[in-house]
């Protein structure tokens, strides 16, 4: 086994995301990472946007030499997948979870492990503006965390937290920018209502909302802070703000967080 070598036991879109981004920084060579995935669809893209990645033909051929295995298929996918791999991973080989819903606890019933990651991460990945949320179970030696934890900051930022929390991220950052899609969106509709062409509603809607996440990052206010600054009395912005209010849109988007962290316990109660 190689400890430098990783694979996928999946080749979607965050397995291109990570894969990508561990190459773009350095990180990895592509000939260090193994894919397996049945799709054509798949395995041409990823073939596309990381060149000289090695493929496997089956889930255990893609593990055998890796020392980081990555999980990265849907949960309705991941006990056939695991029952596949469970006996053919080496010897001190860490899995990195990517499976919604899915316990470290089941995890290492299905591969018969405790060497285990679980990561929440989210689609801005495949951008490098992602965020990856960790926990990992005790038996991870400490330096295959770091490890772990170096590799996904390649694709954005990262957080550790107790797994008990994970399904809240799911709700918040994993399923957050379905969310902020349409309100980017919404944004757009409403200046296309407004006047607006098309495309320069849309331009504006997303410019307004990266400017506005960036300078809430880097001043490190509170958005309420940023929303009474531009909040003039009597002016245009708390007029629309009244109407955001009184639509119930804050309180939808709470409920929305709130039922994407039901779901993903349900996905994880099988």
């Amino acid at each position: 086994m190689s400890h430098s070598a990783v694979a996928f036991v999946g080749g979607g879109q965050m397995a291109l995301a990570l894969a990508e981004g561990f190459c773009r920084a350095g990180l990895l060579r592509a000939a260090d990472i193994t894919v397996f995935d049945p799709s054509d669809a798949a395995r041409e893209r990823l073939a596309a946007r990381v060149p000289g990645v090695r493929f496997a033909t089956t889930g255990p051929a893609a593990v055998a030499e890796s020392g980081i295995v990555f999980l990265a298929i849907k949960p309705q996918q991941a006990a056939a997948a695991c029952g596949e791999i469970a006996a053919a991973l080496p010897a001190g080989a860490v899995v990195v979870s990517i499976v919604a819903g899915l316990s470290m606890a089941k995890l290492a019933g299905l591969l018969n492990t405790n060497r285990i990651v679980r990561v929440m991460p989210n689609t801005p990945c495949l951008v490098g503006k992602g965020v990856s949320v960790v926990c990992r179970m005790p038996e991870v030696p400490a330096e295959t965390g770091r490890r772990v934890a170096e590799l996904l900051a390649a694709v954005g930022h990262v957080h550790e937290l107790d797994e008990s929390l994970l399904d809240a991220v799911t709700g918040l950052s994993g399923s957050g920018p379905g969310f902020v899609a349409l309100l980017v969106e919404a944004l757009s509709d409403g200046g296309v209502k407004a006047g607006l062409p098309r495309s320069l509603a849309l331009a504006l809607a997303v410019e307004t909302f990266a400017g506005t996440a960036a300078l809430l990052e880097q001043t490190g206010e509170h958005p309420a802070q940023i929303k009474d600054r531009v909040s003039s009395p009597g002016g245009t912005t708390i007029a629309g703000l009244a109407v955001l209010e009184q639509r119930g849109v804050r309180g939808a988007v709470i409920d929305a967080v709130v039922a994407a962290a039901s779901r993903a316990r349900e996905l994880g109660a099988g």
